[in-house]
C-alpha cells in the first residue's frame, strides 16, 4: 500500500513598501500583490507597509499564517537596498515571525539592479516621450 502523498507545505508572499500618508500611494501595493497573486497562484500573497499605513508587517505576516502559510517569503517593494530595505524590514518581519513559531521566512533582496528594470525605465521614457514635454521649445534652425 502506498503512503499518502505529503502536502506540500503552504507558501505565501508578503510584499512591504515603506508606506504613505497618501492613500494611492498605498493602494498601489493592493494591486501589485494582485498581480503577483495572479502570476503565481501557488502562493497566497499579501502586501503590508513598514510605516505610516496598515496593514502593518506584523499584521501581513499574521494573514499568510491565517490563510496558512508556513513558509513565508518577503519582499521588500523598494528599489534601493538602503536601510529600510536591508535592517528595518528584516528586524520587523523577525518581530512579527517570533510570534509564530512554526513558521519559517526568508526576506529577499529589494528590487535594486535587476536587468529587468532596464526594460521598465525604457518603457517608461517611451511613454513619457509621446506627452506633452515641460520647459522651453528650441527653435528649429533652418538650413
Amino acid at each position: 500500500m502506498k503512503a499518502p502523498a505529503k502536502k506540500a507545505a503552504k507558501k505565501a508572499i508578503l510584499l512591504v513598501d515603506h508606506g504613505s500618508r497618501l492613500r494611492e500611494a498605498n493602494e498601489m501595493l493592493s494591486k501589485v500583490a494582485k498581480v503577483v497573486a495572479r502570476k503565481c497562484p501557488q502562493y497566497h500573497v499579501e502586501f503590508s507597509h513598514m510605516e505610516l499605513a496598515k496593514p502593518t508587517i506584523e499584521q501581513g505576516f499574521q494573514a499568510c499564517v491565517r490563510r496558512g502559510a508556513v513558509d513565508i517569503t518577503v519582499h521588500p517593494y523598494m528599489l534601493s537596498p538602503g536601510r529600510h530595505a536591508t535592517r528595518d524590514i528584516p528586524r520587523m518581519v523577525k518581530e512579527a515571525a517570533e510570534k509564530h513559531p512554526g513558521v519559517q521566512y526568508r526576506v529577499t533582496e529589494p528590487l535594486s539592479l535587476h536587468p529587468l528594470m532596464a526594460v521598465v525605465v525604457l518603457d517608461r521614457v517611451k511613454k513619457a516621450e509621446n506627452s506633452p514635454a515641460f520647459g522651453p521649445r528650441r527653435k528649429s534652425k533652418k538650413t
